[in-house]
């Protein structure tokens, strides 16, 4: 891979933060992640600091097979799993919610390891599916 990727892939939708979380996990399971971790960050961030900051949800998302072949290949890729969705508030625009997946292609970068470009590259084609279809259901 030459160049540098985008870090993310994402979207913004105009619905409640409750309605983006559900669409955006039916549409990780729609490709075949499942979520493996939750953090709450606004209700972390206010537990033990005190500080208060709008919706903000990380999700730590799975597709198994797609794990195990990168694992078989580079036993360190467990660093970079699961892949970090986050579905947030726009500070800037309470109306809005950002959906963000981390970009599958960053892993290849940062091991330089190129056998783990076929893994990154279907794991990046199911992620912007469903950032897709979180944009076709917004419309």
């Amino acid at each position: 891979m030459s160049g540098t990727t985008a870090p993310a892939l994402s979207t913004t939708l105009v619905v409640d933060f409750d309605e983006a979380v559900r669409r955006t996990r039916a549409a990780l399971a729609d490709q075949g992640f499942g979520i493996l971790t939750e953090i709450d960050m606004t209700a972390t961030l206010r537990a033990k600091l005190g500080y208060e900051m709008e919706d903000y949800l990380i999700l730590g998302a799975c597709n198994p097979p797609l794990a195990h072949r990168a694992v078989e290949i580079d036993r360190q890729i467990g660093l970079l799993l699961p892949c970090n969705v986050v579905v947030r508030r726009d500070p800037d625009d309470t109306g809005a919610v950002r959906v963000e997946a981390m970009n599958p292609d960053v892993m290849v970068q940062v091991t330089g390891e190129p056998a783990l470009e076929s893994v990154a590259a279907e794991a990046a084609t199911r992620l912007r599916a469903a950032i897709d279809a979180l944009r076709g259901d917004n419309s």
